[in-house]
């Protein structure tokens, strides 16, 4: 098990545009350094603010040890917390999900209001003071309609990142989304290695029938040099001139981003035969070959958000060889199954995506398991989304470790 400083020694001479050590993918001392060095510090996608669109509904998730509450106020703001009682620690919230007037722990029934203020605490005394004692919060923004968190106590700058993508999600309108379907599997390896199958499609044509009817496995078009593809640039051109935010931009530490990119010629959304999934529209794009807002921030999401309905992926580690993965599928809040669409044409490329890339990953870790493993090159065509990735991985690690950059991203 590695501490955090051989931690940081491997980082350090790790071999660039080569796949990382095997304990990068296996070590409970990497898996534990990550999760206090990323997971526990940076901003990380939640839920879908749709999920709590009334004062009360609350929602709640998981990362590690840490259990929260994520719940909308009187007020009607998105606040999140620790999702445990400050009388003896028990949870509060025990679902899921919900609707309350109040939050109120079930052991001794502590009351707190919907924005963390202890209500009502029988029989604790004259000198007790309730307002010591309310839910401890946890950082909270609302993107648009996406719901991230910060579990640090000091959390890094969310603004500028924020400021990117608002001009870029306005199209959707989020906050006239409704969850069509929800699917949670459990992928048996590493998170690192879900983000790195995510960042290219080199295996996709092998890999991806359902998807490959829809998106372009042309790494001139959907990789990070896409942006050079004349093919992109008319796409571009095209969105942005009808009012949509779209030519590609990416950070300088390389966390998240944000493209519009074409779909294959004739096809208009994630569906078997390319047709459009949603009669009743999400957002206000006004032609149907809008193609996909691909957006994605390191370390907890990606998602695609097209003309008539978007999707929302969020990555949460669990073990060193254990990832789970959600996929929300987002639709007008007006629009009606059986009417405006059918739940299986919806959902069937992304669920058959998904499967398939749990095999390909499960299949990466325990080949990655075994002794004989050493890290072979990346293909610098059809890779780059992994090698920025690893960058990005590599760069954070050094930075938070030592406060000094590595190598730039790309």
């Amino acid at each position: 098990m590695l501490s955090a400083s051989e931690t940081l020694t491997r980082v350090m001479k790790r071999q660039p545009g080569h796949g990382l050590e095997q304990a990068f993918y296996t070590d409970p001392g990497v898996f534990e350094t990550e999760m206090q060095q990323i997971h526990y510090r940076e901003w990380l996608f939640a839920v879908p603010a749709c999920e709590v669109p009334e004062p009360g509904n609350f929602v709640t998730y998981k990362i590690g040890p840490y259990n929260v509450i994520i719940v909308r106020g009187a007020d009607k703001v998105v606040r999140a917390f620790h999702n445990s009682c400050r009388h003896r620690g028990s949870i509060v919230c025990k679902a899921e999900r919900g609707k309350s007037a109040k939050l109120v722990c079930p052991y001794h029934q502590w009351t707190y209001d919907l924005d963390g203020t202890l209500q009502w605490a029988r029989e604790m005394g004259d000198d007790f003071d309730p307002k010591a004692h309310g839910l401890k919060s946890v950082h909270c923004r609302d993107l648009a309609g996406l719901i991230y968190i910060c579990l640090a106590g000091d959390a890094p700058d969310f603004d500028a990142f924020a400021r990117t993508a608002r001009p870029y999600l306005a199209a959707h309108e989020l906050s006239e989304a409704k969850v069509a379907f929800e699917s949670t599997i459990v992928e048996e390896g590493n998170w690192k290695l879900v983000w790195e199958n995510n960042r290219e499609c080199y295996h996709c044509s092998a890999n991806h029938p359902a998807l490959c009817r829809s998106f372009p496995d042309d790494p001139s078009v959907v990789g990070n040099k896409g942006a050079d593809s004349a093919q992109v640039q008319a796409h571009v051109k095209k969105c942005e001139a009808a009012g949509f935010k779209s030519a590609m931009t990416i950070d300088a530490r390389g966390q998240h981003r944000l493209a519009r990119m074409p779909l294959k010629e004739g096809a208009v959304s994630y569906t078997m035969d390319g047709g459009t999934a949603v009669a009743r529209r999400l957002g206000r794009m006004p032609f149907d070959d809008g193609g996909t807002l691909m957006k994605f921030h390191y370390p907890s999401t990606w998602n695609h958000f097209l003309a008539d309905h978007s999707l929302v992926f969020r990555i949460t580690p669990i073990s060193p060889t254990q990832t789970e993965v959600t996929t929300k599928w987002l639709v007008h809040k007006d629009a009606v199954e059986g009417v405006d669409y059918d739940l299986k044409r919806l959902t069937q490329v992304w669920m058959e995506t998904n499967d398939e890339d749990r095999i390909v990953v499960e299949d990466n870790q325990q080949g990655i398991n075994s002794p004989a493993y050493t890290p072979g090159p990346y293909s610098t065509v059809q890779e780059d989304g992994v090698i920025q990735f690893v960058d990005w991985y590599c760069n954070h690690m050094m930075r938070q470790l030592t406060g000094r950059h590595l190598i730039a991203a790309e």
